[in-house]
């Protein structure tokens, strides 16, 4: 349930009551809820998509084989498509026209882009006393930043995303208000606490979107 920086196929999960059906890809999750609404419609089914836990509707008119034509992606064949036509160049790619200029000897350029920076005096004594110099300590300084940024961003995505599931999942189930307010505090042991009396695969499932765990519970025979 990773979200991935090349943005793959979706996948989703669906839940007959509080058990998971069915997951994978939608066409085949959406078989198998309509194939379980045929076969007892009073049943509560709902599907939501890995990663972002969100609730999806499906439509599920027309025979099996119309039901897994509407759902099946074509994502892979667009990208095969957008390659074969020339798709943009990856972003770490240096796109500035300096750096297509040829080269003369010497150490070879790196993409750096000279601007100023305004510091107080205590900092600019701090930065000329670290190893390789001001440069390279900024440097360094910003992309330990980027990093940091970038890992809270994720952890308040799928903190978004297990708080989608639960709200429409377990709302009701014991232990709710206090697994939301350790969800968010990031206490991952609390949580566990909290959710300890929930259905197997609602609690496997909170946790997964919740703390990128690797696996989601299979669905029970």
């Amino acid at each position: 349930m990773t979200v991935s920086d090349h943005s793959p196929t979706p996948t989703y999960t669906a839940f007959e009551d509080h058990r998971i059906l069915a997951a994978g890809p939608l066409a085949d999750v959406a078989l198998a809820v309509k194939r379980a609404m045929d076969a007892d419609a009073a049943q509560a089914l709902l599907v939501y998509q890995d990663g972002s836990g969100t609730q999806t509707d499906l439509n599920l008119s027309g025979s099996d084989a119309q039901v897994a034509d509407r759902y099946r992606s074509p994502d892979g064949a667009a990208a095969v498509g957008a390659a074969a036509a020339g798709a943009p160049p990856e972003s770490n790619e240096i796109s500035d026209s300096a750096a297509l200029a040829p080269r003369g000897r010497g150490r070879p350029k790196l993409g750096v882009v000279a601007r100023e920076v305004t510091l107080l005096p205590r900092h600019w004594e701090w930065l000329g006393a670290q190893p390789g110099g001001a440069s390279v300590v900024l440097r360094k300084l910003v992309e330990q930043a980027r990093r940091d940024n970038d890992a809270q961003g994720r952890q308040r995505q799928r903190q978004e995303a297990a708080y989608r599931f639960m709200a429409s999942m377990a709302g009701n189930l014991p232990g709710f208000e206090e697994a939301t307010r350790a969800l968010y505090a990031d206490d991952r042991d609390r949580y566990a606490q909290c959710v300890a009396a929930w259905p197997e695969d609602v609690r496997g499932y909170a946790m997964g979107l919740a703390w990128d765990a690797p696996t989601t519970p299979r669905p029970q025979p």
